[in-house]
C-alpha cells in the first residue's frame, strides 16, 4: 500500500478525476448542443412522459419546481418545448416537446449519469451499498451532506438556500 499521506493524496486525486469527468461532459454538452445537463434531462423527461405539468416534471427530474420552471422558460425561448393548455381543464398547462426539441434529442448524447447507472447496475448489491456508504462518508467529511443534489451529474454552482443568498452586486444564480 502506501503511507497515509500517499493514500490521502490518491483519494483526493480520485475525487478530482470524478469532478473533472463531470465537468468535461458538461462542457461538451454545452459546447456541442448548447444545453446543460438539467435542461437535457428535463427535455428528455418531457418527451418520455408526453405533456407533463411543471410540477410532475420537477418530481421526475428531482429538481425544484422553480428550477424546472426556469429551465422550461429557457427551453421555450429556444423553441424546443411549448406550453400547451389542457383541453379538459384550461387551468392546466402541459409541456410539449416541439419538432426542434425532438431533433435536439436525436442528436444529444446520453447524460453521464445514464452511462454511470448502467455501470452501477453491473455491480453486486453489496458493492453498490459499499460505494453509497463511502460516498456518503465523503460528503459528510466535506460538510456537504446538507446540500440538496439531484441525480444529475453536472458541475457548476449549486443553488443557495434562501439564508445564503448572494449579496447585492455579487454573483447571481446560474441559468440551468
Amino acid at each position: 500500500m502506501g503511507t497515509p499521506n500517499e493514500v490521502e493524496d490518491q483519494i483526493v486525486a480520485s475525487i478530482r478525476r470524478v469532478i473533472r469527468a463531470i465537468d468535461l461532459q458538461s462542457r461538451r454538452l454545452q459546447d456541442r448542443h448548447n444545453l446543460t445537463g438539467p435542461q437535457l434531462a428535463t427535455l428528455r423527461e418531457a418527451e418520455r412522459v408526453g405533456q407533463p405539468s411543471i410540477s410532475a416534471l420537477a418530481r421526475a427530474v428531482h429538481l425544484s419546481q422553480p428550477t424546472v420552471s426556469g429551465i422550461v422558460t429557457r427551453l421555450e425561448r429556444r423553441g424546443l418545448i411549448a406550453r400547451k393548455r389542457s383541453e379538459g381543464d384550461r387551468r392546466s398547462v402541459g409541456i410539449e416537446v416541439t419538432k426542434e426539441g425532438l431533433d435536439v434529442l436525436d442528436e444529444a448524447p446520453s447524460l453521464l449519469q445514464e452511462d454511470f447507472r448502467a455501470e452501477l447496475a453491473r455491480l453486486e448489491d453489496w458493492e453498490r451499498h459499499w460505494m453509497l456508504s463511502a460516498l456518503e462518508r465523503i460528503a459528510s467529511m466535506m460538510d456537504a451532506e446538507h446540500l440538496d443534489a439531484a441525480p444529475i451529474l453536472e458541475t457548476g454552482p449549486v443553488a443557495r438556500p434562501a439564508e445564503e443568498s448572494p449579496t447585492p452586486g455579487g454573483p447571481g444564480p446560474r441559468g440551468n
